[in-house]
């Protein structure tokens, strides 16, 4: 069948009509999908209704499902999805995490030597304001950024510290991890600018919650450049704003785009089921992810 797209931003963002998506797809639906990921960094479906099987389904068409490290924020019926949520249980113990606070730019996984750069996000509950989502676009960003910096970025790798981003969070329970992910979260480093395996468009790969340093440059250095990095990355025309409906399903790619959220009135529902899965790395962009020499998130 021929899709029903609607662009919802110049470079993006692009929204897709006519899916009823726990409903099985025929294999030229699913090919099409696939294009439209590759080239696209946010893909929209609206009026959704999904169960947690269906959603692992339907994502699982697109690469290999991942149980993340947080496994204290995962589904007790399918452990590939991820409850994001500020609501609790009946013994007043949070369900799901990332609570209700507002969220910095920052792309999924970044802390990881090999990240599962694709995601989605499915909307159950919404505050009645607030908590919207934006993305932006890393290629674009890249392409506009002034010559002098493009030089100083290209070939720097930075230091992505997990212990950064838990320290931002608001809530003592999404701080908190087990000795088993700690472990699984060491200092690592990824090149800050990639290039897509099909066209060959450069873009940058950020993540304002996690780097701490640049490799190789000193502890003052390094983060001054990063920060006019992200002040030329995040300008309003490479941004997407995304207001939530229920029944709203998102999918992005993390390795050419950042995201974050805003913040809402903490008395207020939210409720969302997320989903990570592996890319194709012949059609995406694969951060190239190693061991932090120091080991401590500082160059060395």
């Amino acid at each position: 069948m021929s899709l029903q797209t609607r662009p919802l931003h110049p470079t993006l963002a692009c929204e897709i009509d006519g899916l009823r998506l726990w409903e099985p797809l025929d294999p030229g639906t699913v090919a099409g999908l696939r294009q439209l990921w590759s080239n696209w960094g946010v893909l929209v479906f609206r009026r959704q209704a999904l169960s947690e099987a269906e959603l692992a389904a339907f994502c699982a068409l697109f690469g290999p499902l991942e149980r993340t490290v947080r496994s204290d924020w995962a589904s007790p019926s399918v452990p590939e999805v991820t409850v994001l949520s500020n609501l609790k249980d009946g013994f007043g113990h949070p369900i799901g995490g990332l609570g209700d606070g507002e969220l910095q730019w920052h792309s999924d996984q970044s802390y990881m030597v090999q990240p599962a750069t694709g995601a989605a996000l499915y909307a159950l509950e919404l505050p009645p304001e607030g908590g919207e989502t934006f993305w932006v676009d890393l290629r674009a960003a890249y392409g506009t950024m002034p010559r002098r910096l493009r030089a100083r970025v290209s070939g720097q790798r930075g230091i992505f510290d997990y212990t950064k981003r838990l320290a931002g969070y608001g809530r003592d329970s999404d701080q908190n991890i087990s000795e088993e992910a700690r472990a699984k979260t060491p200092p690592v480093t990824h090149a800050l600018v990639r290039a897509h395996p099909e066209t060959g468009d450069r873009s940058l790969y950020l993540d304002s919650t996690t780097t701490v340093g640049i490799d190789g440059m000193d502890p003052i250095s390094g983060p001054a450049l990063l920060e006019e990095v992200y002040a030329a990355a995040t300008r309003d025309e490479f941004v997407y704003a995304h207001e939530w409906r229920v029944g709203d399903l998102v999918l992005w790619d993390n390795g050419f785009t950042m995201h974050r959220r805003t913040p809402f009135e903490p008395g207020a529902r939210r409720l969302m089921k997320r989903m990570t899965l592996h890319l194709d790395p012949k059609h995406h962009v694969m951060p190239d992810g190693a061991l932090a020499e120091s080991g401590i998130g500082m160059p060395v």
